[in-house]
């Protein structure tokens, strides 16, 4: 464990909550009739954005679309790396319109946008670790995506197997931080996926089933920081211990869409 974890300058997009709402049920998390309590919702997501500009962060939006309640989790849209984005083609019927609005600010903003072929989530799915991606496949993003993926960035695409559908994306399981080494619940992941992890990072940060359910595996982390749901405590213990300073962000309303901060965070890689 080095002596001083140095933290990484990032640039994250997101998208404000003003159309959040569960309308409908595509993961365990989602009960349409609970109530979305939205000035919560707003406030959070708000604090979420203060803290990272606060830690020396830069953010920028993408205008939310009426109609588009989970355009708020940014991390579905897209991962971008070395400047390259890869697009997203969501599994669910209801999000697939996310996309193109998501594909439109990039353009915008002078990036070239591939349109998958197969069913891809972003970084909901794809987690860029400095040397190679980590993909999850089992309940949304496909292994054809994952092929796309690889002949795209021509960087290494190790596929994990998640098998727990409450853990449906890879980003609720699992986070990088920083490019040594990641956090995960191995509960979440097949037993062949849950050995590729144990070889590829022997030392890595290990939750319980309390931590992954509060979230805290949906957490980002500059390579110092770790901004951490604040029920995982012990994760953000274990954190800790290892050099890192766990920064807690409520972001529990968000929850009820099966959600938290790393859903809400797509980091745009120069």
């Amino acid at each position: 464990m080095p002596d001083i974890r140095v933290p990484r300058r990032r640039r994250f997009l997101v998208c404000e909550p003003r159309h959040f709402a569960v309308q409908y049920a595509i993961n365990p998390w989602m009960h349409p009739d609970l109530q979305v309590d939205v000035d919560l919702a707003r406030d959070q997501w708000q604090s979420l954005i203060h803290v990272y500009r606060d830690h020396g962060h830069t953010v920028d939006t993408v205008e939310p679309v009426p109609g588009l309640p989970d355009m708020v989790f940014a991390a579905n849209s897209a991962v971008v790396v070395d400047g390259r984005v890869f697009g997203s083609l969501f599994h669910a019927p209801e999000r697939r319109p996310e996309s193109l609005h998501y594909e439109t600010w990039f353009k915008a903003a002078g990036y070239t946008v591939h349109r998958p072929e197969s069913v891809c989530e972003g970084e909901g799915d794809l987690v860029w670790t400095g040397r190679y991606v980590l993909a999850g496949t089992g309940f949304r993003t496909t292994r054809e995506a994952h092929r796309e993926v690889q002949e795209f960035f021509g960087h290494p695409v190790i596929s994990l197997t998640l098998v727990d559908p409450y853990f449906y994306h890879l980003d609720t399981a699992l986070f990088v931080l920083d490019d040594d080494n990641i956090a995960y619940y191995p509960e979440a992941f097949s037993p062949g996926s849950r050995e590729v992890l144990a070889r590829l990072y022997p030392d890595a940060v290990l939750a319980t089933h309390d931590d992954a359910m509060a979230f805290g595996l949906n957490s980002v982390s500059d390579g110092r920081h770790v901004f951490i749901a604040p029920k995982a405590e012990a994760l953000a213990a274990r954190l800790t211990e290892h050099g890192y300073d766990p920064v807690p962000v409520d972001l529990s309303e968000f929850q009820k869409a099966g959600g938290g901060i790393k859903c809400c965070t797509q980091e745009i890689r120069p």
